[in-house]
């Protein structure tokens, strides 16, 4: 199964685009829902923090896995950062790194990037 949503560049679209996640996702365990949660509203808020531009998130599950993919048309590619204590913000990319089995950036062209995660299922999670 393949799900794809389209958003505008406005604040309302990481809580969209994050219960749009949860819909697809409702018959798996609490544990790949809740990380599929955190880590999908940390990349709809990079894409519109750092972008400015509207973005899609899909959602593709099969038996063996989860994979949610967020683009965007923006330029530029994500890094992941090591803020000090006392930094506000730049720990998305740290989160998505320690609640996923893979992620990854993949440049689209002619511009933009899609950042994506993967979680792993059992047969019997699914």
């Amino acid at each position: 199964m393949t799900e794809t949503r389209s958003y505008p560049p406005e604040p309302a679209s990481v809580t969209k685009a994050r219960l749009f996640v949860l819909e697809a996702l409702s018959s798996h365990t609490e544990d790949i829902t809740d990380r599929a949660e955190v880590m999908v509203s940390e990349l709809a808020t990079n894409a519109l923090r750092h972008t400015g531009t509207s973005f899609t998130v899909t959602v593709t599950v099969t038996v063996t896995h989860i994979r949610v993919e967020v683009s965007d048309a923006g330029a530029g590619r994500p890094e992941k950062r090591s803020p000090s204590a006392l930094e506000t913000s730049g720990r998305g990319l740290q989160i998505v790194e320690a609640l996923s089995d893979h992620w990854e950036v993949v440049p689209a062209h002619p511009s933009g990037k899609t950042v994506l995660f993967e979680l792993q299922l059992s047969a019997a999670a699914s």
